[in-house]
């Protein structure tokens, strides 16, 4: 009888266990292409965001020590109009400290990529954005970081899988646009934005331009 209810215990545990690795799996698991599809084909108007502009006012923000800043909990959105676009987010793995794409997140990467040569996707441009959770480093150089790493994931997208560049717009925001405002440390915050933007210019192909074909040589004039 103890015998059994020992196994019966034992086996209790590695189920309990099972579940947990699977749940944990679960979470971990790289989106498919139709998931960020489907949080990125339902564009309706682009948002007045002056990108340059943008950039311009993290650093400016970032780099300001305000006596009356009602700190990360308080601090307003500097770009709440994003937040009208249609956004897929993903938590890409980065080197510490650094814009180097961890190989756990290359897949997310690929589904980035594989998404947005989708048919319904072609017709649009989109924004990298950047973000870095509160923690013990200033705001100027988490502000920083979010760019290069916003800039990392455009040149992935660009020079392995051939994303016209003219698409793909990045801009680190740091911590000035919480995506979690009450908890300014929770990883959420440094998650990396995909948005639909705007539609591509007419004269911006969304492909990349084939290389043209060399001219067939004359033959020789028989003299």
């Amino acid at each position: 009888m103890r015998a059994s209810r020992l196994f019966i215990a034992g086996a209790a545990v590695v189920l309990g266990l099972a579940l947990l690795a699977g749940a944990a799996g679960a979470q971990t698991a790289a989106p498919t292409r139709d998931d960020i599809v489907g949080k990125l084909n339902h564009f309706e108007e682009a948002a007045e965001v002056d990108l340059p502009a943008l950039k311009q006012q993290v650093m400016e923000r970032a780099k300001t020590r305000i006596k009356n800043d009602p700190g990360p909990v308080n601090r307003p959105l500097i770009a709440p109009d994003l937040a009208k676009l249609p956004t897929f987010s993903a938590q890409i793995q980065f080197d510490a400290d650094t814009p180097i794409i961890q190989p756990a997140s290359y897949q997310t990467v690929g589904r980035i990529a594989d998404a947005l040569v989708h048919s319904s996707l072609l017709p649009y441009t989109f924004l990298i954005v950047g973000h870095v959770e509160s923690n013990s480093k200033t705001r100027e150089a988490n502000a920083i970081l979010s760019q290069r790493r916003a800039d990392a994931i455009r040149d992935v997208l660009v020079n392995t899988f051939k994303i016209s560049t003219k698409r793909l717009h990045p801009i680190g925001l740091g911590e000035e646009q919480f995506l979690d405002r009450a908890k300014p440390t929770a990883a959420v915050n440094g998650q990396l934005q995909i948005l639909t933007y705007a539609k591509v210019p007419e004269d911006a192909p969304a492909r990349p331009a084939a290389a043209p074909a060399p001219a067939a040589k004359k033959p020789a004039k028989k003299r």
